[in-house]
């Protein structure tokens, strides 16, 4: 069986692609005031612990000398002993209060590069064309906007600090380690190559098995938003066995990845931990050997000092491990985060684009071509002209292509070849923004926002009055059962309009389009899933709104379009016939002719 869009799994990148880190790295550039300011004071954090080990060998020294070589008195030791001890105090509330203030600046840090990051992908997916969204589940795209960014948290709020302060930590415990003792440094470092040549070797493994992790959990968030979304259309068909089957599935995939990709994350830790033991082992058996057989230059006092700068040492670079660790995460849903910020904006203003001036509502269509998808053409050659103010219908079968031509007057999509003028002007040669603007477009989907019915109707007029908002509420017949619920105007829907039936949602849908005050009206299945008896209200009301404006209508309801002053009736992506309903009803053999009958019939 074919495998649909949400099973199909995305294409991943071959091999670690490091320009995905550096792109991401100008998104900290605004905040490094901050981070410099981070490592600085986390630098300093970190010179001060390294003395509390020189501050502990202090301590045994002391008690060696005061007990065992009777070099020191007891009063002295004592006193020695208590201004280390006061002295580890205060490196301990200095480095308290330099750790807080680090985690604050840290947090702005990672908080708003996400918040930046974020902030570039909502934009651009504004400004993504529909033949973006056409062949994509949405659920994809919205892991992206939210998961895939979520999971750069931590790495940008403590990766990229910690890492740069521990290696400097490192240095400073090199340096303090070679100057208590170059063999047992040198002992220690025989660890590294190791470690080394293990991340060398599970690199490519760990970066694509957290690829294909990050494809499965795409999948599966997929999956989720779809059954959320159509979960009337599977209990009416009664579905959910089926689903949860195909849910299982997918989540036992995006499981299997998760353990086969933080089995890799694994390996490191106790690699760590073994080298570790192992080296601070060998340390003590080296050491305490040296010191049974009077080996002056070994102290119980710096055997204790160097095992703790070996424990230091091992946690930068477990901290390394683990920053490496995330890094490869991260790449993973970077490559989908910049793959979506750089998809194409295929429509857009084209350079020197100017502003479409008051439009007064002429359409032509000069040999128009359009396809969705190469090789498969739509509209093959669609010609005709619309005068200000005259209202346009578009018939036809399914599929005929009709949707397709109102929505290249939105400039939706961009045509492949030939032109549409507005008022003379090649919609191509001004910007979008003042076009769009100069319409009213109602879909076939009466999407709902969550919110007030209020703020749904002004959604394309956000400087209507509430009287505005009401008048067009009126014009379109939906003022009486918005007056029939609790708060009326201002009650709360749900997102998509659920507790609405399909007519009201339509009926909203009608006045937020009157109520953007076109100039060019067009209405796709407008009428659709509104009654007859408040259909035939509706087109009083509309009747005096159009006047003065241009309006292409589609609908498959030919009652509705009998007044219009043209009529086209589209097939295979061809204007097959054009005129007034009368014009073509004087046709015997013509195709409007028939589907008016064949509708005619139907009602009888």
């Amino acid at each position: 069986m074919a495998r649909n869009k949400i099973e199909e799994d995305e294409d991943l990148e071959q091999s670690f692609d490091a320009r995905q880190l550096a792109r991401l790295l100008k998104y900290v550039g605004p905040f490094k005031g901050k981070l410099i300011t981070a490592i600085a004071i986390m630098s300093i954090y970190s010179l001060l612990s390294m003395i509390i080990p020189l501050l502990m060998k202090e301590v045994m020294d002391t008690i060696q000398a005061a007990n065992f070589d009777h070099t020191i008195s007891p009063d002295a030791a004592i006193r020695r002993i208590m201004g280390c001890a006061g002295l580890t105090f205060a490196i301990s509330l200095v480095s308290a209060v330099i750790t807080r203030f680090k985690i604050k600046l840290t947090s702005e840090v990672g908080q708003g590069v996400i918040y930046n990051l974020r902030r570039d992908l909502f934009v651009h997916l504004q400004e993504l064309p529909f033949s973006y969204f056409d062949d994509k589940p949405h659920g994809k795209i919205q892991v992206r906007v939210v998961n895939y960014v979520n999971n750069l948290s931590d790495l940008l709020s403590n990766g990229i600090v910690n890492t740069i302060t521990d290696c400097i930590s490192m240095i400073f415990i090199l340096v303090f380690m070679f100057y208590l003792n170059v063999r047992f440094t040198l002992i220690v470092l025989c660890g590294m190559p190791v470690l080394v040549f293990v991340i060398l070797f599970i690199k490519k493994r760990q970066h694509r098995a957290w690829q294909i992790q990050s494809n499965k959990q795409s999948n599966l968030n997929a999956y989720i938003a779809e059954s959320v979304n159509g979960i009337r259309v599977t209990q009416s068909f009664v579905r959910e066995d089926y689903n949860t089957g195909f849910f299982n599935n997918l989540n036992g995939q995006a499981r299997t990845a998760w353990m086969n990709a933080v089995k890799y994350n694994f390996i490191l830790r106790p690699l760590i931990d073994n080298i570790n033991s192992i080296t601070t082992a060998v340390i003590y058996v080296l050491g305490i050997g040296w010191l049974a057989r009077g080996n002056v230059v070994i102290t119980v006092g710096l055997l204790t000092a160097f095992t703790g700068y070996v424990a230091r040492f091992w946690q930068p670079v477990m901290t390394l491990a683990n920053f490496y660790n995330s890094l490869l995460t991260a790449i993973s849903y970077l490559e989908r985060i910049f793959e979506t910020i750089d998809a194409p904006v295929s429509v857009k203003d084209k350079e020197g684009a100017g502003i479409m001036p008051p439009i007064h509502g002429d359409i032509t269509f000069k040999d128009v071509h359009f396809a969705y998808d190469d090789g498969i053409e739509i509209l093959h050659g669609v010609s005709f002209s619309i005068k200000a103010g005259q209202s346009f219908a578009i018939v036809g079968p399914t599929g005929a292509g009709k949707s397709t031509i109102v929505n290249l007057i939105s400039r939706f999509y961009n045509v492949n070849s030939g032109e549409i003028l507005v008022d003379g002007i090649n919609i191509e040669d001004v910007t979008i923004r003042s076009l769009r603007t100069q319409m009213g477009v109602m879909m076939q989907d009466s999407f709902i926002f969550s919110g007030t019915i209020m703020d749904n109707i002004r959604y394309g007029n956000k400087t209507a009055t509430d009287e505005d908002v009401i008048r067009a509420a009126k014009t379109v017949c939906a003022h009486d059962f918005i007056m029939q619920l609790e708060n009326g105007y201002q009650t709360e829907v749900n997102e998509r309009g659920s507790r609405l039936s399909a007519g009201q949602r339509q009926l909203i849908s009608f006045a937020r389009a009157v109520l953007a005050d076109p100039k060019i009206l067009i209405l796709d299945e407008a009428t659709a899933a509104i009654d007859t008896e408040t259909e035939i209200l509706l087109q009083k009301g509309l009747a005096q709104m159009l006047k003065g404006r241009t309006s292409i209508i589609i609908a498959h309801r030919l009652s509705t379009i009998r007044n219009a002053d043209c009529i086209l009736y589209v097939d295979h992506g061809q204007i097959e016939e054009m005129g007034s309903h009368e014009d073509l009803m004087q046709k015997p053999d013509g195709l409007y002719r028939k589907l008016y009958e064949s509708q005619y019939d139907f009602l009888k």
